[in-house]
């Protein structure tokens, strides 16, 4: 079953551009939420408990900053 995958970045962000790419690279389908607009800001402080971006919400596990390992256990990509 495909997981639920919410990228919170900016576009000024490097690594979430790279975190995004590796997305698009194992065709993982995400929802990108700027934290410019809205309340998208807030929301991924409140998830992650921290200011930085990319926060990458994964079916409720939250992963912080472009962590490769951390996304291919959790996405279960070799």
């Amino acid at each position: 079953m495909p997981k639920k995958v919410i990228v919170y970045s900016a576009d000024w962000c490097p690594w979430c551009h790279k975190a995004m790419d590796f997305l698009k690279q194992n065709k993982i389908e995400f929802e990108m939420r700027d934290v410019e607009t809205g309340n998208y800001g807030e929301e991924a402080m409140k998830k992650s408990g921290q200011a930085g971006i990319p926060v990458i919400d994964i079916d409720g596990k939250i992963v912080t900053g472009f962590d490769v390992e951390k996304l291919k256990a959790i996405l279960k990509i070799k």
